[in-house]
């Protein structure tokens, strides 16, 4: 197991990532527990394929992570700049949404 801990600096670089989609459609998303990763399929397996071994090593941070702990580093980044998207996803709301999607990414490695 791995002993680091995602940080608010490890998502920082990512955030248009998290607010490239408009929060009100991130929350009709997480409220249906949509599967984006099939979804977007193509596009998360090339992304996937293409990982520097710097962001495979964090992938598997995240992959490994609790949800409440993900959850926590929301909460941080939401404090930090008040992006509704990370509000939704830090709400216990959300952790379903986001084990089902992180165990699609899973299932793609």
């Amino acid at each position: 197991m791995n002993d680091k801990k995602l940080t608010y600096a490890d998502v920082k670089p990512y955030e248009f990532l998290f607010t490239m989609v408009p929060s009100f459609i991130m929350g009709a998303t997480i409220k249906r527990n949509t599967n984006v990763v099939s979804k977007f399929k193509s596009i998360v397996v090339s992304n996937l394929e293409n990982l520097s071994s710097e962001n495979r090593e964090k992938l598997d941070i995240i992959l490994e992570a609790d949800v409440s702990e993900l959850q926590s580093v929301m909460k941080v980044a939401y404090s930090k700049t008040k992006k509704k998207q990370y509000k939704l996803l830090a709400d216990p709301k959300a952790a379903d949404f986001i084990k089902f999607n992180l165990n699609e990414i899973k299932k793609l490695l």
